[in-house]
């Protein structure tokens, strides 16, 4: 008796996707209302969900954006950004109520730094179960507070509620020129640079170490377990970058440096070559301990706050200069193309990078 084939649901959506002209409505819609939310991922669910959704006219940022804004008729715009955390599925063992708290307002926060905005204020939503202690959620208060304070914006409200589980989501909001917003396509073009304010792959080796159990070498503890329980967003940085007006695309890195690429070159319609690899050198030894591949530590990672932008190369003495001023060093990584390739060329051999990093639905 011959042996029955399996085809897993995720293969069938996938290609449904990739072959929605070969298949008629009636088709597509029986087998997507057959998928689960794991078959597609975050970015598919967003789009599904933003077919029922009407567009606001004449909105400054747009949708597929790190933030979202409002119009206030002089100008100026109203930026606010959502961000959520759940215990059970975002909080590291050793994470305390406290960091957890703090990490939700630089999750916000960094997206309006993305767009260089300045936030001036915070409101976190918290639900937990009826029978969580009191001292707990006073330490998130506190963590709420030392977030909000350490970029200048302060906690002006929230909400609380019952649930099964931890549940924080916090909302950053901040008024900003519309002619200075930073959009992820802000006439991005093949000969720009491609940077970012920082390096990358210590949350990756900090949560092979929390989940994996994989030793942090001697002297690099603090770097690594710091990104992932201390993150710190760049929202100095992007300020500072808004006001040069020479960024050309711009967003933050938190669900991994190459699927910040691929958002990039999504809004933008261009490519990318990386040809220096943004590596932390407590990365880099926590690799070579455990023979490791580097660049999957730095591209394939996420949690990390970094901005990811291009520019011209006119403009590179004025974007180092304007970092410089708020204590930052530019990191040129490569270049944008013209073609639709996203691909890594260091030590003379190129190759593609996957488009692989955090989603919230797939494991």
């Amino acid at each position: 008796m011959s042996t029955p084939i399996t085809i897993r649901p995720q293969i069938i959506v996938y290609y449904i996707y990739q072959n929605t002209e070969n298949l008629n409505t009636q088709q597509a819609k029986f087998w997507i209302d057959m998928a689960k939310v794991s078959d597609i991922g975050e970015r598919k669910l967003i789009e599904r969900m933003m077919l029922h959704l009407t567009r606001m006219p004449g909105m400054p940022i747009p949708f597929w954006d790190d933030a979202s804004a409002i119009s206030l008729g002089d100008g100026r715009a109203l930026v606010v950004n959502t961000d959520m955390l759940v215990w059970e599925t975002d909080i590291p063992r050793g994470m305390t109520p406290y960091q957890a708290a703090r990490k939700a307002v630089v999750m916000s926060v960094s997206d309006l730094g993305a767009k260089g905005v300045q936030p001036i204020a915070f409101m976190p939503s918290i639900g937990f179960p009826s029978s969580h202690p009191v001292a707990s959620v006073e330490e998130m208060a506190k963590g709420f507070e030392a977030g909000a304070r350490e970029y200048d914006a302060y906690v002006v409200g929230g909400d609380t509620n019952e649930a099964c589980d931890v549940v924080i989501s916090g909302v950053a909001l901040g008024v900003a020129q519309e002619s200075r917003i930073m959009r992820r396509s802000n006439g991005a073009g093949p000969g720009d640079l491609l940077a970012t304010t920082g390096v990358f792959g210590l949350t990756s080796a900090g949560f092979k170490h929390l989940l994996e159990g994989l030793e942090i070498p001697g002297g690099n503890e603090k770097p690594i377990l710091d990104s992932v329980y201390l993150p710190w967003a760049r929202v100095r940085e992007g300020v500072a970058l808004a006001k040069t007006g020479a960024v050309t695309g711009c967003m933050d890195s938190s669900d991994g440096l190459a699927v910040s690429l691929y958002d990039l070159a999504r809004s933008t319609g261009a490519g990318f070559r990386v040809t220096e690899l943004p590596v932390a050198p407590a990365a880099a030894r926590f690799a070579e301990r455990h023979d490791l591949d580097a660049a999957d530590l730095v591209l394939y990672g996420g949690e990390e706050y970094e901005l990811v932008f291009t520019f011209r190369p006119v403009d590179e003495g004025n974007i180092r200069e304007a970092l410089a001023g708020v204590g930052c060093s530019l990191l040129v990584i490569g270049e944008v193309t013209g073609a639709k390739d996203i691909d890594l060329a260091v030590d003379g051999a190129v190759k593609p990078i996957r488009r692989s990093g955090w989603d919230h639905f797939i494991r």
